[in-house]
């Protein structure tokens, strides 16, 4: 079990299969009330995000909608849906009807999704038929309301205002011709971390599937308005919320994004941070081993990680490694075993599953006990022999109730310095400058400050950095490699064209092969 704070300052115990009941409590009477159960839940949608799947299949079943093969029939509307560049639903209705509309649509840049195909999509009757008199959804029931741009257009904070009016966070940034988003899961956060400014909110919902990947619809419109054609290739959980905690919302929001028909990203280029929940890290190792989790680990020692992230309580450290070493092995001795007759040594088992980056742990540096030279010998025990990824990253000062800072970048050098001599790979995470406060959350309670001058941010790098420790030991940031303007989809296009070759090339010698074998075996006959 492990805690769950709520707005009122109480904790809520929740089981490992979400079962909730009232546990521990900072509050007076030491118990979490009626009311602030029912404070902690949204109200039910309506209209329901078309992008939530999982609540179209339930109303289609509840209305008598009957589709003969619905997996493939709901594959074709979500792939036109995201061709069309999600436009408003009775639209796009009738551009499937072939109906003509206001404009012409805007794809969403996919170098699969958007490939036309020879002809109209053949969608059953009696689904564009609800589709077209339903009031029960919509394609995007939430709205931005609010975008800050840095200075040199590198990074984009958004504030996306739901449909019952909370509002959560989302950041765009674009780094070397690549663009990541980081996405909220829920509104605020219940696990109550010292230094986070989303954690003093406390939790008030968690958002559906479908409000999560409105995140990236949001995201990929912005990126169209540009003059770049760069579309999303990384995203990271790592906005609002305790995503673990909204696990099956998060679970299917994942399976949209990997989807080759939609948002086409690649399983590693999808990353789940969790600040602890073992049952859920074990889940998602079962459910979706392919995406990348992030442990929020942020001490060394259950004392000190107890003090600054209070729903640690009751789950010791040494559990918390063990399950992102398990998500690190899961496809160890499966599909990504190069030798498939069995499995390799432990050592080379190791080497192997650490070059594919699937999990990271993230460590906050504040200025006290957690960030001292002997923490980092501690990290690196605790960590030691695994050949984890450890990505440190600087405090952003924000308006927390405890004043914290980050201990400076000489001393940053030589704690990672200590932590990789146990094997590990150890990075300093680029951040925003110190005099704007990129801390998670700090959109939504602080949207009247002026943005300033941001330097670049890129989380992938707590991933992509593994590659660069392995060659040097010194450098903390890898080079940058300079791309050109559209060079994924130059790139992905290129693929395509080398692929069609390598296909019709291949029709050809077999085609080629079977004539010869039978031209062989006539002769022989007629001998």
């Amino acid at each position: 079990q492990y805690p769950l704070r709520l707005r009122t300052g109480s904790y809520l115990s929740v089981s490992c299969r979400s079962c909730l009941d009232v546990g521990s409590s900072e509050a007076a009477d030491g118990t979490a009330t009626q009311s602030s159960l029912r404070d902690a839940m949204r109200t039910p949608l309506k209209p329901k995000p078309i992008l939530d799947r999982p609540a179209l299949e339930k109303a289609l079943k509840a209305n008598g909608v009957v589709l003969k093969n619905p997996d493939r029939h709901l594959d074709v509307f979500y792939q036109q849906l995201h061709r069309s560049g999600y436009p408003p639903l009775p639209e796009f209705i009738a551009e499937l009807r072939g109906k003509k509309t206001g404009g012409p649509l805007t794809p969403m840049s996919s170098s699969i999704s958007r490939r036309q195909g020879k002809r109209r999509p053949q969608l059953p009757k009696a689904l564009l038929d609800y589709l077209e008199h339903t009031d029960d959804f919509e394609v995007c029931t939430s709205n931005v309301q609010l975008a800050q741009t840095s200075s040199n257009g590198s990074t984009t904070k958004l504030a996306v205002e739901l449909q019952d009016g909370h509002v959560v966070e989302s950041v765009l940034m674009r780094h070397d011709g690549r663009v990541t988003i980081c996405v909220s899961s829920q509104v605020g956060c219940a696990m109550g971390c010292t230094f986070c400014a989303t954690g003093t909110m406390g939790i008030k919902g968690s958002l559906s599937s479908g409000e999560i990947l409105e995140q990236l619809v949001h995201g990929s419109k912005i990126l169209a308005q540009g003059s770049n054609d760069t579309s999303i290739r990384n995203v990271v959980f790592m906005g609002m919320g305790e995503p673990l905690n909204n696990y099956q919302n998060v679970l299917a929001a994942c399976r949209s994004m990997i989807d080759r028909r939609t948002w086409n990203l690649a399983h590693n280029r999808v990353t789940v941070s969790t600040v602890g929940v073992v049952p859920r890290m074990r889940d998602l190792t079962r459910d979706l081993p392919q995406v990348n989790l992030a442990l929020s680990l942020h001490a060394p020692t259950q004392e000190m990680r107890e003090r600054i992230v209070p729903s640690a309580r009751g789950t010791p450290l040494a559990s918390l490694v063990e399950a992102v070493d398990a998500h690190m092995m899961a496809l160890v001795n499966t599909q990504d075993n190069p030798q498939g007759n069995g499995p390799l040594d432990q050592e080379k088992e190791r080497q192997f599953a650490s070059k594919k980056r699937r999990a990271m742990i993230e460590y906050v540096m504040l200025t006290g006990p957690t960030s001292t030279l002997e923490a980092a010998h501690q990290l690196g025990k605790l960590c030691e022999g695994r050949q984890l990824v450890i990505n440190l990253i600087p405090y952003n000062k924000t308006d927390v109730k405890d004043k914290l800072s980050c201990p400076s970048e000489e001393h940053m050098m030589k704690f990672r310095s200590i932590v990789s001599q146990y094997g590990s790979f150890c990075s300093i995470r680029r951040t925003m400058g110190s005099d704007i406060s990129g801390a998670c959350g700090q959109l939504v309670v602080e949207q009247q400050k002026a943005t300033q001058n941001m330097k670049v941010a890129d989380i992938e790098d707590g991933f992509d950095s593994a590659r660069t420790s392995r060659k040097e030991n010194v450098s903390v940031k890898r080079p940058a490699k300079r791309k050109t303007q559209n060079s994924d989809r130059h790139r992905d296009e290129n693929n395509e064209g080398v692929v069609r070759g390598l296909t019709v090339a291949s029709t050809i010698a077999a085609t080629c092969f079977i004539v010869s074998g039978t031209c062989l075996l006539l002769q022989r006959r007629r001998r």
